[in-house]
């Protein structure tokens, strides 16, 4: 059933959702739904979802009426942040796509020693702006009840005060030779975890940058992926993946 996300300001006193801008055209003329069709809704502030079905279509607006609170989620209990090195060309939003249909939780991009792409702060806006829009696009697809959020970029010298709050913290590291990811999740038994995980860029984690995360983080884990050298953009899918197989039954 098709899922759209509303703000909670749309949900209307009489049991009625309220649907604007963008999704009017979609419903209307891609999937041509008419009255009477049901629709998935859901709230971007919290991530309830409610089955609905379609009451008017207006040009400027769709009513749904709700028929039923969803009390299931498709969330994750696990709280997976992938800070991603700023990778070249559209890869980040391969990544942002992906992992939305894994169930990350949030991306901060970061800039880093290797970065090779400079974006000053207009074109930081203009880019933030479509990777917000991939991820609800993604969202709706894989049926999110929450939009994975995307953050501003930030510089690695302002990366370890972000890495605070989390239970453990994953570096993906090629020149790492002994501490797998399977043998760190094994060793993690705590309930609804907090994980952060670093991932280079296209060139990799300097080893100045490595020496700085040691001495700053606690919990610090830096892993290999196996032999072989996986790419940027594979890295956050793999590690995610493997993490929720793991995990999501505790």
């Amino acid at each position: 059933m098709p899922k759209f996300f509303v703000s909670k300001e749309q949900i209307l006193l009489d049991n009625k959702i309220k649907i604007i801008g963008q999704d009017i055209n979609h419903i209307k003329n891609v999937l041509r739904l008419q009255k009477n069709d049901n629709i998935v809704i859901t709230i971007r502030e919290n991530g309830d979802s409610y089955n609905t079905e379609i009451n008017t279509i207006d040009n400027d607006c769709i009513i749904c009426n709700i028929i039923n609170k969803i009390n299931e989620t498709t969330e994750t209990n696990t709280y997976i942040h992938i800070f991603q090195g700023m990778p070249k060309a559209d890869k980040l939003e391969f990544i942002i796509e992906k992992c939305t249909e894994i169930g990350v939780k949030e991306i901060t991009p970061v800039m880093m020693k290797r970065s090779v792409v400079k974006l000053d702060q207009k074109d930081s806006t203009k880019k933030l702006i479509r990777w917000q829009k991939i991820a609800e696009v993604a969202a709706k697809q894989s049926g999110r009840d929450k939009i994975l959020k995307i953050n501003n970029i930030i510089n690695f010298k302002n990366l370890f005060q972000n890495l605070e709050e989390y239970d453990i913290v994953l570096v993906a590291y090629e020149n790492e030779k002994d501490t797998s990811l399977k043998s760190v999740l094994k060793q993690i038994k705590i309930e609804n975890a907090k994980i952060a995980i670093l991932i280079g860029p296209e060139g990799g984690i300097d080893i100045e940058e490595i020496n700085d995360l040691k001495e700053n983080i606690n919990d610090l884990k830096i892993i290999t992926l196996g032999k072989r050298i996986l790419r940027t953009e594979t890295a956050p899918i793999v590690i995610s993946s493997n993490i929720l197989y793991e995990l999501e039954e505790i």
